[in-house]
């Protein structure tokens, strides 16, 4: 038997999407798990875009045999600091993953929280969905709360809600959303919301104003909101969330 994500496969489905609806992540990871050599059809490596799944073919990811998975769940993680969000680490460091090892299906991260930042993290075995939230075009404000070292100074905060070129390169941010929650000598609070997801680009922001953050924790994805989860804990999202999500 087949489940209902499969009943296409007669066609021919890309191996991005097959990926995605296996719950592994957006197309665009999918693409990168691909590039790297991660993916076997048939027991041969697939580095190629564009290749198709086929019914009866068999597709696995660094070894493990995948099938779309018909249903899909959607987890809010208080991620704590030190933990890495990915699949696998080559440094031997925890990953958000190793939290929901005996979770009841394969759950991934969607987009990235940094390894010395904590707060909100949405994961789900829902590729369809990760890959919307995650696409530019949707333009999802993901909110953080910023400690700083030092009184943040208001040619700073004007900086940041204007357009700021990083450093390595990438291109001028979008204007973000700043508003200073407390403002003293040795350390200032502020809410940043921006609807990117460049690598470490709040701190990057914070580093290009000449403002050294001291803790970076995301309050708000969304709709999504932590509202007092504790470190470590998690809960499924309520029928209602997952409609705003998909109504993003």
């Amino acid at each position: 038997m087949y489940g209902p994500n499969e009943q296409s496969l007669s066609a021919g489905t890309r191996l991005n999407k097959y990926l995605a609806l296996c719950g592994v992540a957006s197309r665009r990871h999918c693409d990168e798990l691909i590039a790297a050599g991660l993916v076997s059809v048939n027991g041969l490596i697939v580095r190629e875009m564009g290749v198709r799944v086929m019914r009866g073919d068999t597709v696995r990811l660094r070894g493990q045999a995948l099938r779309p998975e018909a249903e899909k769940r959607y987890v809010l993680y208080h991620k704590p600091a030190g933990e890495i969000t990915a699949v696998l680490d080559d440094r031997g460091r925890p990953t958000v993953l190793d939290r929901f090892a005996g979770y009841p299906v394969r759950l991934f991260p969607v987009g990235r929280l940094d390894y010395d930042s904590e707060g909100l993290l949405l994961l789900t075995n829902d590729g369809e969905l990760t890959q919307r939230l995650l696409h530019p075009s949707r333009e999802v404000e993901k909110v953080y709360l910023a400690r700083v070292a030092g009184e943040l100074p208001p040619d700073a905060v004007r900086a940041l809600r204007g357009k700021l070129l990083l450093e390595g390169g990438s291109g001028l941010t979008a204007p973000a959303r700043v508003q200073v929650i407390k403002r003293e000598v040795h350390a200032s609070t502020a809410l940043v919301g921006i609807h990117e997801g460049r690598n470490r680009q709040v701190r990057r922001m914070f580093d290009a104003v000449g403002c050294k953050v001291l803790a970076l924790r995301r309050v708000a994805f969304g709709p999504l909101r932590l509202d007092g989860l504790s470190r470590g804990a998690y809960r499924e999202l309520t029928p209602e969330e997952v409609d705003e999500l998909r109504r993003l």
